[in-house]
């Protein structure tokens, strides 16, 4: 009992640490790990899709994971691998767990069972199966399947080529078990076989390794036996021509009384009956002379037509009728007088008798002229003035003397 409670032990520490790694490396892109013992100690294999982030900066990361996996699951000097997955679609554990997230995005279920099957078999898996179960839709649980391509279910074709990868998404109604089933594209199932060429004896293998030299030429082959062939068939060929001419054709004796038979009867017949020509020729005249005195049918038509091409001719093309028309119309249209012509004239005698029409100006200048001259004519009232003052002036003076000479 303790030896299997020691592997009970083993294989239940195991299965928690896988889940301990899922964890740490959820970010990282965790698709499976595996634990071997080694003399140098445990050796744990981390299948991963960006190990950079597992590695950390100089290593941090995977000494810190070491020293931790070491501490709480006892193993003796662990040695942790990080793997890069070369193709993350084929990886059943990684595309669990991106469905998972798809899901508690909030994408249908529908939409992301389908994209998910699409994308595995696109990158070469041999066939896939989804299995949704728990509350997708609605208060029940109930169970939702993908499937597409070749799929085993059981046996040890099933054991060998079917991977699994298992994941939750916790959704408002409740979590959602995801279950992925890849089958390996390299899978070789029993039912596939390969025919091969089949393998070749001994004596064939050197028949066909010979040399060339010792392969016999065909056409000196060939050669001898055309002329011990043609060596029995000659006499068979003399011997026959022989009986044939000591014996007589029975057609031979035949032929003559058989002509000498139809010639008298073609004479027989020759003489009573009348040549189906003769006969035959005076119809054809007949009919000839019928058709001579029918008349031919276009013969009838052509005056018809004739006579419609008259018409046609008498009838006026109606672009001559509107022609004559058109003219008179331009002839009208020539002689009225555009309504420019007949404005133009009217501006011109209006413009000669703006021109004849004196400016105010111009009647206002010779006036004002006549007034000069008159005013130059119209002597001032001061030259006037000033004579008649010079002259009481002179009348003053000689009052005065007379008045002294009167003193």
């Amino acid at each position: 009992m303790a030896s299997e409670k020691k592997f009970i032990n083993e294989k239940m520490n195991r299965v928690l640490l896988k889940e301990y790694l899922k964890d740490k490396t959820d970010r990282a892109g965790f698709g499976g790990c595996e634990v071997s013992r080694t003399p140098m100690g445990t050796r744990i294999t981390l299948h991963i899709e960006r190990p950079a982030l597992v590695i950390g900066r100089k290593g941090r990361n995977i000494r810190k994971l070491t020293s931790d996996v070491q501490e709480k699951f006892n193993f003796d000097n662990p040695q942790i691998e990080v793997q890069e997955v070369n193709v993350p679609e084929l990886n059943p554990q990684i595309m669990a767990s991106k469905l998972a997230n798809s899901l508690e995005r909030g994408w249908h279920f529908r939409r992301a069972g389908h994209s998910t099957v699409r994308r595995i078999l696109q990158s070469g898996a041999r066939g896939c199966q989804i299995i949704l179960s728990g509350k997708i839709t609605g208060p029940r649980h109930r169970v939702e399947k993908f499937v597409d391509g070749h799929i085993k279910h059981c046996g040890e074709e099933e054991k060998k080529w079917m991977h699994e990868g298992f994941a939750t998404a916790k959704v408002k109604l409740g979590v959602i078990g995801v279950t992925v089933q890849i089958m390996d594209p390299n899978a070789r199932l029993p039912d596939e076989i390969d025919v091969s060429a089949p393998k070749l004896d001994d004596k064939s293998k050197e028949e066909k390794d010979s040399p060339v030299d010792q392969v016999k030429d065909p056409e000196k082959e060939k050669q001898p036996e055309e002329e011990k062939s043609k060596e029995r068939v000659e006499p068979k060929v003399e011997k026959a021509e022989k009986k044939d001419s000591k014996k007589e054709d029975p057609k031979e004796k035949v032929e003559p009384k058989v002509k000498k038979a139809e010639v008298k009867k073609a004479e027989e017949k020759d003489s009573k009956k009348e040549d189906p020509k003769e006969k035959v020729e005076p119809k054809v005249k007949k009919a000839e002379k019928k058709d001579s005195k029918k008349e031919d049918p276009k013969e009838k038509v052509e005056p018809k037509v004739k006579k419609g091409e008259e018409k046609d001719s008498k009838k006026e093309d109606p672009k001559e009728k509107v022609e004559p028309k058109v003219k008179k119309a331009e002839k009208e249209d020539s002689k009225k007088e555009d309504p420019k012509e007949r404005v133009e004239p009217k501006v011109k005698k209006a413009e000669k008798e703006d021109s004849k029409k004196e400016d105010p100006k111009e009647r206002v200048e010779p006036k004002v002229k006549k007034a000069e001259k008159k005013d130059s004519k119209k002597e001032d009232p001061k030259e006037k003035v000033e004579p008649e003052v010079e002259k009481a002036d002179e009348e003053d003076d000689e009052n005065e003397v007379k008045d002294d000479a009167s003193a």
